[in-house]
């Protein structure tokens, strides 16, 4: 039964650049897919493009296509992304650029766009998931972008594709999309859409699933992190999935590493809602058929809702925050007393919060008062953060901080604030017809 190679070069926006180009040069990929996006940061890219018409993609786009494209070229293997975030069609461009600079003629650039619904949105006054409407955001409305499915990514691949450049396409469904142009899958399949999104959801995070997110010393040990390889997966005709890395890179596949990340933000795994398919993983099995080789199988799936998740982006609101350390002999007394100080201080002075944190980073920070257990440490580090309605706000607060060099407690050091515009992210569910997809192929 016929098979091919897909390699997960990214699994979020800053990730590493090494692993990629490891699997371009040594992992026998039909496709390397980068999977670059999460709610916030279409939002984020959203407000960039605003302020730069011609940005709004992923910063380490150019970079990427740089390492990777003329490996991709001379091996014959195919690219596919979310990098377009905001802007696909911007981001097809400067991926065009970069190919011209590498003299690869030829090589077709696909841009697919359609996942942005602002129009949509604003005409259809929905109900988001925090308890607002799109209505009640008013003029602090950024984004509205829904999660668009596999079919527009596997019509670029047929149409000759090199590159195939998406904006907010469902993570799996950038896998999805290989696997329906490979095999010819029905878009109504739908036990081989669901085992397809299995395929999906356990490549799409990379390095999670080759010992990441997994890694715990002394619990779960996994070797050579640093040099950490990113996954393939050997996909059959009929899905089966075995999923692997390049020999010799670091980490590790086995059938824990694989079960940690087929549950990961999972939230009903017999009920998985993807544009293209609602998917069921309570029927999949994990078999280790090799050194860091795991098969698995038994997705399946049901019809698909007709409804698209979409990512609300809003502005919320500024928050301000600041740090400095203390250490030595009574280092948690001086960080507490600090804190005080802040707090008597914000209040003194009349700076207005909607939400105020202070926290001694190492004793509390995390879970309160009962996580402060056992011995004192030797240092501790202050934070204090606040939501604000007004950036002139924000910034008193990182200043009260800092002005502890020499109004508080002895001994302060490294002290660090920021004052900064909160986008946050609601979700609605949209009709799918609200999108119209709609694919720009380039030409080098």
């Amino acid at each position: 039964m016929r098979s091919i190679r897909i390699g997960a070069g990214a699994g979020y926006s800053g990730d590493r650049i090494e692993p990629a180009v490891e699997l371009a040069q040594h992992g026998g990929l039909d496709y390397l897919v980068f999977e670059c996006l999460a709610e916030r940061t279409i939002a984020l890219a959203q407000q960039a493009r605003m302020k730069d018409p011609a940005g709004g993609y992923d910063p380490l786009l150019t970079a990427r296509m740089q390492a990777v494209l003329p490996i991709c070229r001379a091996k014959n293997i195919r690219v596919i992304t979310n990098m377009g975030a905001a802007n696909p069609l911007g981001a097809a461009e400067a991926t065009r650029h970069v190919a011209r600079k590498l003299g690869l003629a030829g090589l077709k650039i696909a841009a697919v766009t359609g996942d942005d619904v602002l129009a949509a949105a604003k005409a259809n006054d929905l109900a988001l998931d925090n308890g607002e409407t799109i209505s009640g955001l008013g003029n602090r409305l950024v984004s509205a972008n829904a999660y668009t499915g596999a079919r527009a990514i596997a019509d670029a691949l047929a149409a000759g594709a090199d590159v195939v450049i998406t904006g907010r396409a469902a993570d799996p469904a950038l896998f999805l999309g290989c696997l329906v142009h490979e095999f010819g899958w029905a878009m109504d399949d739908w036990d081989r859409l669901g085992q397809g999104t299995v395929v999906g959801h356990l490549l799409e995070c990379a390095g999670q699933i080759t010992g990441g997110y997994f890694a715990d010393p002394g619990v779960k040990d996994v070797p050579d992190l640093a040099r950490l390889g990113f996954p393939i997966g050997e996909v059959r005709e009929d899905g089966d999935l075995v999923v692997t890395k390049v020999v010799g890179s670091g980490g590790c596949v086995t059938p824990a590493t694989v079960k940690e990340q087929l549950l990961y933000e999972i939230h009903d795994p017999a009920q998985y809602f993807q544009p293209d398919v609602v998917a069921d993983f309570s029927q999949v099995r994990v078999a280790e058929v090799g050194p860091d080789r795991v098969h698995v199988s038994g997705g399946r799936g049901r019809p698909k809702s007709g409804l698209l998740k979409t990512s609300i982006g809003y502005v919320d609101s500024y928050v301000g925050e600041g740090q400095l350390s203390y250490a030595g002999p009574g280092a948690v007394a001086r960080g507490r007393l600090a804190l005080d100080i802040v707090r008597e201080r914000l209040a003194l002075t009349g700076v207005q919060t909607s939400e105020l944190r202070c926290d001694l980073i190492g004793v509390n920070a995390l879970h309160g008062e009962a996580s402060s257990q056992g011995s004192e440490p030797y240092e501790v580090r202050i934070r204090v953060a606040a939501r604000t309605e007004s950036l002139a706000e924000a910034v008193r607060i990182g200043n009260e901080v800092e002005t502890l060099y020499t109004n508080g407690p002895a001994g302060g050091g490294g002290a660090w604030k920021s004052a900064r515009e909160v986008v946050a992210v609601a979700s609605c569910l949209m009709p799918e017809s609200a999108t119209q997809m709609q694919l720009a192929l380039l030409e080098v």
